[in-house]
């Protein structure tokens, strides 16, 4: 098959994810394509190669990942070899279950603050722009949990630093998709450039201060020990404190670039996991009520959500998973192979390829998944998730390079979706349906609107917005 899917399809009819859809139905496990003129590309769209492919540790490839290193620079989501299995290693034991549990409380706070926001809106009567306040709320989760630091970015988004990091999002997405921006010498020249360049500047100058105001904090091992007794270790406590086999710590430069990657991929991919949830639980309102049943049996008036209550709303777990498999937020995950690889068919691809795992395609491949278009959360109960290809149900990746943060990103959605659920009604605006499209994450090109409707003791208020 020769086929060729230039940017400007891409940047205008925000169509692309629909016409992949389209071949990988024509296609059984890959389809080739060229990005442009000069990068040919397979797009993989069967669990049994993506299988194959996760398997191994071949390095992301850099024409994906190359306009927001300037950001994150070097950290675990572009390193490669052994340098990344270093970093994997200092870092795991910072998502762990010990680790995460304190974090249930926080992501609360951060999700009732937005509620809060909601509610002062609610006279007004018109439809929320969910993925921008969802984003403010990731964005201060992460702050508050992984680097205890209280951003108060959900009431003052006009700070200079939130105002780099939505600029910094944005001018990656637009240069991703603009092919004269490739070329570094035009981009560094052009208006985007210069405001890119003063967007990180300022973003990495706040990465900087928190970096050293927590070390000059931890500088004495009495400290520490003070810390350990008084609150849990965070993240970037964890960072600061590893130490390899030889005792070696991570470099300034290496710490700079975990805390840039955790806040990058820790605020944005969530933020479109909770709003396209939220999207689906309006279009599906059978569904918004059997989860609102299990929250409000679970947390009753309480508006603070418990590490023990997250195991105990399995209903509103299944509609997140279907979410998640309608609506990835990473679409697709870029690898170049390091060495030759052969298929289960028996198909090749030399050293150097090219390849995008298409989580989107997989996600919806009529052949594993029965009705794809279908919105089902009992896909994920137990008896029907039981026998399913392993690999045919990829949100977070797998393999050697799954998504590190998987487990805290479930968590706070498990979290915003009760707390939400508890206070409103989430219906459909008829006006604004989204429209979705594959940048850095999924979002919608119109933004995802939706009408709320004010719960209170368990029945809804006549204000509606």
């Amino acid at each position: 098959m020769e086929s060729k899917l230039l940017y400007k399809q891409f940047r205008q009819d925000g169509k692309h994810l629909d016409m992949l859809e389209g071949y990988a139905k024509q296609y059984d496990y890959a389809f080739p394509m060229w990005l442009g003129n000069f990068f040919p590309t397979l797009f993989v769209t069967h669990p049994d190669y993506a299988k194959a492919i996760l398997s191994r540790q071949d390095p992301k490839d850099n024409f994906a990942y190359r306009f927001i290193t300037p950001w994150i620079g070097n950290g675990l989501l572009v390193l490669s070899g052994q340098k990344w299995l270093q970093h994997r290693k200092l870092l795991t034991p910072g998502f762990h279950y010990d680790v995460l549990k304190p974090y249930i409380r926080k992501m609360s706070e951060s999700v009732n603050v937005m509620l809060d926001k909601w509610e002062e809106m609610l006279p007004e009567k018109k439809p929320v722009e969910l993925f921008h306040h969802v984003s403010l709320m990731t964005l201060d989760t992460i702050m508050k949990c992984a680097f205890s630091y209280k951003s108060n970015c959900q009431l003052d988004s006009e700070s200079d630093y939130i105002k780099a990091v939505f600029d910094i999002s944005y001018l990656v997405n637009y240069r991703f998709h603009n092919v004269h921006y490739h070329s570094d010498l035009i981009f560094h020249l052009s208006p985007h450039g210069f405001r890119f360049r003063k967007a990180l500047k300022i973003a990495r100058e706040h990465t900087v201060k928190v970096i050293k105001r927590r070390q000059e904090f931890l500088k004495q091992e009495s400290e520490l020990e003070k810390v350990k007794q008084k609150r849990h270790l965070d993240f970037l406590d964890i960072l600061l404190c590893a130490k390899d086999e030889n005792g070696h710590g991570l470099s300034n430069e290496d710490l700079q670039a975990e805390v840039d990657t955790f806040m990058f991929g820790g605020h944005d991919t969530t933020a479109s996991g909770i709003s396209w949830t939220l999207y689906c639980l309006a279009k599906y309102p059978e569904h918004q009520e059997k989860c609102r049943e299990e929250v409000r049996e679970v947390l009753g008036d309480r508006r603070t959500v418990e590490w023990e209550d997250l195991g105990k709303i399995p209903y509103t777990t299944m509609c997140i998973k279907e979410s998640l498999r309608v609506y990835p937020p990473v679409p697709g995950v870029a690898r170049k192979l390091s060495k030759p690889i052969t298929f289960c068919d028996g198909r090749s691809l030399p050293e150097g390829a090219r390849i995008i795992l298409s989580i989107y395609c997989i996600n919806r491949s009529p052949y594993f998944w029965k009705d794809p278009e279908v919105f089902d959360p009992l896909r994920f109960s137990v008896e029907n998730s039981a026998g399913r290809h392993p690999h045919a149900f990829l949100p977070f990746a797998a393999g050697f390079r799954n998504c590190i943060g998987q487990n805290f990103a479930m968590n706070e959605m498990k979290v915003a979706a009760a707390l939400i659920l508890q206070r409103f009604q989430l219906i459909l605006d008829p006006e604004n349906e989204p429209q979705k499209v594959s940048q850095v994450v999924l979002r919608s090109m119109n933004g995802i609107h939706l009408k709320l409707k004010k719960i209170e003791n368990g029945t809804l208020k006549a204000e509606s917005m």
